[in-house]
């Protein structure tokens, strides 16, 4: 999920996301754009474009390869030169289908813009996550589907963005698809279709976790600027990153939206950094507990965690008035007041797979889908929460919705970019 490559700084430099995103809408305004949508001819190659060739991005060109024979990785883009080297070599590996020329290997800040602009019918965006509003925007105006990976953005002026973007998109007939692949799991599926028809009775409450251990560091060398070190090390940085809540435990949170059927109206939170001290954790917390509010009085309880040596527990648990689902990756199973028990049995395809299957199924029926705004609202969820830990009040979603926070740095260039201070409950002020 890194942003490509070397340190080219020919485009965007000195340009504020809010200025580059102030024009995107603007753009977008004035008239409708041309766009891949429409009938597709069934066995022509469907063109993808692949920004951001870390690890995830990788995996989400090899997961549509797999998805489809029609799909052709035809352009790919890092911030980082060394990412999308060992990016093209690894798709390379999987054929013809995976091989990309020199002329169609792009790196820099501007190399999602030269991908964009290469031929392709869809992107994959898998930067850190606070590119992915821009990012969207561009394809979206450029009229191309996307597969966007979650989050979808950082903070609230990114939300509000990508939901501008979603909702062109389905003026102009475009997919998108999110990286929330538990939307696309067989047994998520069916699981929340009981429960849609009733099965556990009304919704009254639900618990959410993703509790493990530490992830990768990358360390710091003499050479590296503040913005290269912060941009390889994302994960710990709220504005690269959102915090663990944002970029990892929205899978969970999106689940228990799903079970709500739509977002919480407040939510009170804790948390803090308790382990991860170090200055190569840059200033995230190690923990979080939230709970959530949501329109029908019912509650949401989340709890996430990176800490080693402790249990781990990555599930969701939603409780209704008739029974209980449980839910994680690979099962589910809802045990109802009466004891009688369903557990998911059938076909569990590879997600990972099956939202790229979904996303060209619906380009060659031009029947477009569009998660845009879902994905933007659980993406508000993890941010609504994150924002009540690190200033210890209670913040509600019209509050989040219109807060003006904006963790766009000043400048996309390499150079100085001083970390922000740690934040502290009760001290750090709401913006």
């Amino acid at each position: 999920m890194h942003d490509a490559a070397s340190p080219d700084t020919s485009v965007h430099t000195g340009a504020t996301r809010r200025v580059f995103l102030q024009a995107a809408a603007a753009a977008g305004s004035i008239a409708i754009l041309s766009r891949s949508g429409g009938a597709q001819d069934s066995t022509a190659p469907l063109k993808v474009g692949v920004i951001g060739c870390g690890g995830r991005g990788t995996g989400a060109a090899v997961d549509a390869l797999t998805a489809s024979p029609r799909i052709q990785i035809h352009a790919l883009g890092d911030l980082f030169e060394d990412r999308v080297t060992s990016s093209r070599n690894a798709i390379a590996g999987h054929g013809a289908r995976g091989t990309v020329p020199n002329e169609r290997v792009y790196v820099g800040f501007d190399a999602y813009q030269k991908v964009i602009d290469s031929g392709v019918d869809i992107v994959i965006l898998a930067t850190a996550p606070f590119f992915r509003p821009i990012h969207l925007a561009a394809a979206v105006k450029a009229g191309k589907h996307v597969f966007m990976e979650k989050p979808v953005a950082v903070d609230p002026a990114g939300v509000r963005s990508v939901i501008a973007s979603a909702e062109l998109a389905e003026q102009q007939g475009l997919s998108i698809v999110a990286g929330t692949q538990r939307r696309h799991e067989a047994c998520y599926l069916e699981a929340m279709k009981r429960v849609q028809g009733g099965a556990i009775g009304d919704v009254v409450a639900a618990r959410c976790y993703w509790n493990q251990g530490g992830l990768w560091v990358k360390q710091r060398t003499p050479e590296m600027s503040d913005m290269e070190w912060q941009i390889r090390n994302w994960l710990y940085f709220t504005w690269t990153s959102g915090d663990h809540i944002v970029e990892q435990h929205v899978h969970n949170l999106d689940v228990v939206n799903w079970a709500m059927g739509g977002p919480p109206v407040r939510a009170t939170g804790m948390g803090g950094r308790e382990v991860r001290r170090g200055a190569e954790y840059g200033h995230i917390f190690d923990h979080f507990a939230i709970e959530y509010e949501y329109k029908n009085g019912a509650s949401g309880m989340s709890y996430c965690r990176q800490i080693d040596g402790c249990a781990s527990r990555v599930d969701e648990v939603i409780v209704g008035s008739k029974g209980t689902l449980y839910t994680q990756s690979g099962g589910a199973r809802i045990v109802g007041r009466d004891g009688q028990v369903w557990v998911y049995e059938g076909a569990n395809p590879n997600p990972y797979v099956e939202e790229h299957k979904h996303l060209v199924a619906a380009i060659e029926r031009n029947e477009p889908i569009n998660e845009g705004r879902r994905i933007a609202e659980s993406t508000m969820t993890a941010v609504m929460g994150r924002m009540s830990a690190y200033t210890g009040v209670q913040v509600s979603w019209k509050q989040a919705m219109e807060s003006q926070l904006n963790l766009a740095p000043a400048k996309y260039e390499f150079g100085p970019l001083p970390a922000v201070e740690v934040a502290v409950p009760g001290k750090t002020p709401l913006i």
